[in-house]
């Protein structure tokens, strides 16, 4: 059971309380990534950048340096503890067995993040981490999760004792009311729904009182996390399979137009190579979901299913069933994973829209592990939504690294490396 939280966030001290416990705290995709960079990538250097893309929130303003710098320190420090490579190795992960190679354990055992560079620049952080990719992809989520911690921590410290209970209390409550409307969605048809609110959370004892009461609240409906270290003390399935950074990487290293092109594909194969089942889901949108789509080889219809992660999640899902129809494949046999910023509201939309279209499975963050507005005094931080911070490949082996989305305001790299690639993918 979660301790009192009031308690703990009155009595923060960075000695007893950090807030990257164990380098398991992460998300479950991470190490699956990882895995398949060390087997095919192991000798490529790539440098993850932190991105604000909400920077009228001037983060660096907000927080103070030293005490992001150490945390980040702290988390240094941490290595895989024996007990926690020993379930990694012995559990079951997507029904099964040995997911992870006996010499990627091994890897494990050695495993410490690589150094990282942290300045300020007009009210943000410029924080980078260069070196080997097999180092540096680990950084992305204990990051964020600093950022984001720090950030409610300093909205908290002003805070006596009874308002933090109050503030607590009616977080609690809101979190239920969901639970609720959530209850009776599942109670209608088929949920599944997961956690996977690990970068952007409150805090880490705050996302375990949420899994505890998700379990309690919907039961069988909710049946995982994506982050391994509460998945591990909760008997939670560790929920993941891939995400950007992979094809960005294997796009940024292509030497040719030709081979730029095919990079999406290049990256499904080596998947293919180590994971089955559930593990083999489509993430469309790194370059552009349609031409993916369009240019998408016969064998790739045959995966479990996919994750539209910058469309509207309906508008995604419509067009990802449309695509398997006229690739002669049953949307009903496939699985459609729906994650990016879903909401209570659009998670009721989307579910009872698609039912009997696909099978939907929810992945549902931010709105889940950091939704504090309205539940402070007046004039708090906490009336506005937390900043959207990202972490992604900025460069590899010196070229720089781009990610197109279907959304427009999630591009990111240089603008004439933004045009090519357009050009090459036919982005529209």
């Amino acid at each position: 059971m979660v301790p009192d939280l009031a308690t703990r966030a009155y009595n923060h001290a960075f000695r007893i309380d950090p807030i990257i416990r164990t380098l398991l705290d992460t998300d479950f995709y991470k190490l699956l990534m990882l895995q398949m960079i060390w087997k095919h990538k192991p000798g490529v250097r790539a440098t993850f950048a932190l991105i604000n893309r909400t920077p009228a929130i001037r983060i660096a303003d907000l927080i103070d340096e030293a005490q992001v710098r150490a945390q980040l320190d702290h988390a240094r420090g941490l290595r895989f503890a024996r007990n926690e490579l020993i379930w990694l190795a012995g559990n079951m992960f997507y029904g099964k067995a040995r997911i992870f190679e006996p010499g990627f354990i091994d890897f494990l055992s050695r495993f410490e993040l690589p150094p990282f560079e942290l300045s300020q620049r007009d009210g943000q952080f410029d924080l980078r981490f260069e070196g080997a990719w097999t180092g540096t992809t680990m950084w992305e989520v204990p990051a964020l999760a600093i950022l984001n911690e720090l950030m409610a921590r300093k909205a908290m410290s002003g805070m006596r004792r009874f308002t933090l209970d109050m503030l607590y209390a009616r977080a609690k409550s809101k979190l239920w009311s969901k639970i609720e409307r959530l209850r009776r969605l599942a109670a209608e048809g088929p949920l599944r729904l997961a956690d996977f609110g690990t970068r952007r959370r409150h805090g880490f004892l705050w996302q375990r009182w949420c899994l505890e009461a998700l379990q309690e609240g919907l039961g069988p409906a909710f049946f995982g996390t994506s982050n391994v270290k509460h998945a591990m003390d909760t008997g939670l399935e560790a929920i993941g399979t891939n995400a950007h950074e992979l094809p960005m990487v294997y796009a940024a290293l292509a030497d040719s137009d030709e081979v730029l092109a095919a990079a999406p594909y290049t990256v499904l194969r080596d998947w293919a190579k180590l994971y089955q089942g559930n593990l083999r889901i489509l993430l469309p949108d790194t370059f552009g979901t349609t031409n993916f789509l369009s240019g998408a080889p016969d064998w790739i219809a045959d995966w479990t299913g996919a994750r539209p992660d910058s469309k509207p999640p309906v508008e995604g899902a419509e067009q990802l069933i449309e695509w398997w129809a006229s690739r002669g494949r049953d949307p009903m046999r496939k699985l459609i994973v729906l994650s990016d910023a879903m909401t209570t509201d659009s998670i009721e939309a989307s579910v009872r829209h698609l039912r009997g279209h696909t099978q939907v499975s929810i992945g549902w963050g931010t709105d889940l592990t950091n939704d504090f507005v309205g539940c402070a005094p007046e004039g708090s931080a906490f009336d506005h939504p937390p900043p959207s911070l990202v972490c992604k490949v900025a460069e590899v082996e010196g070229r720089p690294a781009v990610k197109l989305s279907d959304n427009p305001a999630k591009f990111s790299g240089p603008p004439e490396e933004i045009a090519r690639y357009e050009r090459v993918f036919g982005y529209r």
